[in-house]
């Protein structure tokens, strides 16, 4: 009797624990339902020239960056181009470590290479993370030193709050930044390197055979968005920096944590237009999927009220309860009818730090883990944006 009460008490034991891994296997799911509003939500539209920031939602409130991480990398390239260091030619090897990065991923293998020009291209349209990786190895000889080099050059560009560990990206707690120094680092892209800014506006990259669509679906669905970069990991939400010109006004932006590559162009869109609103310029009709039928628009929805700002007005949502982060909603209605975006709106604290890994989602392809940085207690694995997948993104 003895005996069988303790095989009863063990497979209650086993019954339990498979009833908690369950749950943890479940919770990285959740935690890619992020919405415009949520705790995760951030946004800011500057204006580029003199850097002056017109929309201001939560921008200083710490964010993981996702695939955002690449426009420092590149940073880094164009600045090595321009210093002499490297050069369009240079051949990038892959090694075995860049090589086991998780999707997404050009799937070079070990010992095969690429030119640094190619390496661009992929990192800009594929958002490939062994090509970020090899990248950092070519420039710094490994990734980590890379990748304190990236956090010692974006604090001198003024990216006070951002701190990176990696160079594509892929999911550790502590590489982290803000609205506001992406946008600033989309900025300084652009004044920087104006002689290679033009690749964030590729569209397609032909490799091999295969023609690698670029994940930022803005570029020809938003009148005059030319780049940068798009991101997402669950830990996230689907996040987005984008740079449009209209009538000789150059506007930067950036969001977080989207619940999907719909809803958050869609909003960022919306920003944008506020934003050239309040520089005077004329309003544009929609385009693509900014003109598409939006979805119904979420229940009790928060009015939005005006708000002066010294000798400014703004749009500021009228207070109510969020919804929890891992509540899935509808997607933000379309631009058109949207609400105003709240200036200088203060979001909720981002979610607390689990105590144990839960296995998380690989950004554009198969699970895989990361084996950088072992130790740190963070995500195993992400995954990107797709190219033709709809409503899930092909980004990063």
């Amino acid at each position: 009797m003895k005996t069988r009460r303790q095989g009863l008490g063990s497979l209650a034991v086993r019954f339990a624990g498979l009833i908690f891994g369950a749950a943890l296997v479940a919770l990285p799911w959740r935690g890619a339902e992020a919405q415009i509003g949520s705790a995760r939500y951030s946004a800011i539209v500057i204006e580029a020239r003199t850097g002056s920031v017109l929309i201001d939602a939560g921008a200083d409130e710490p964010r993981f960056p996702a695939s955002l991480t690449k426009m420092m990398t590149l940073y880094m390239v164009f600045e090595a181009l321009r210093d002499g260091r490297t050069q369009l030619g240079s051949r990038i090897v892959m090694s075995e470590e860049a090589a086991s990065r998780p999707p997404s991923k050009l799937g070079i293998p070990p010992g095969g290479g690429l030119t640094v020009e190619q390496a661009i291209l992929a990192l800009v349209t594929k958002s490939a993370n062994d090509v970020a990786a090899a990248v950092g190895e070519h420039l710094a000889g490994s990734e980590e030193r890379f990748a304190q080099m990236m956090t010692m050059r974006a604090r001198s560009l003024g990216m006070t709050q951002t701190r990176f560990r990696n160079a594509s990206g892929l999911p550790d707690w502590e590489q982290v930044t803000t609205a506001r120094d992406m946008a600033t680092l989309g900025r300084r892209l652009f004044t920087d390197f104006p002689n290679r800014y033009h690749y964030f506006g590729t569209v397609h990259f032909a490799w091999g055979r295969a023609q690698i669509r670029n994940h930022n679906r803005m570029l020809g669905d938003y009148d005059g968005a030319d780049g940068i970069k798009t991101g997402f990991i669950n830990a996230s939400g689907f996040n987005i920096v984008t740079s449009a010109q209209r009538d000789g006004v150059r506007l930067v932006g950036a969001t977080f944590g989207g619940s999907s590559w719909v809803e958050r162009d869609r909003h960022m869109g919306a920003l944008l237009d506020q934003g050239f609103s309040r520089m005077g310029v004329a309003p544009r009709a929609p385009s693509s999927v900014m003109a598409a039928a939006s979805p119904a628009p979420r229940r009790n929805a928060p009015a939005a009220r005006p708000v002066a700002q010294g000798n400014t007005r703004a749009a500021q949502v009228a207070p109510q309860q969020r919804p929890r982060p891992q509540q899935q909603v509808a997607a933000a209605p379309n631009r058109q009818n949207a609400a105003p975006v709240a200036f200088r709106q203060t979001p909720a604290a981002p979610p607390p730090r689990p105590a144990a890994r839960p296995a998380q989602r690989v950004e554009q392809g198969s699970a895989g883990s990361n084996p950088q940085r072992a130790n740190t207690p963070r995500p195993d694995t992400q995954r990107q944006q797709t190219a033709n997948a709809a409503p899930r993104p092909a980004q990063r």
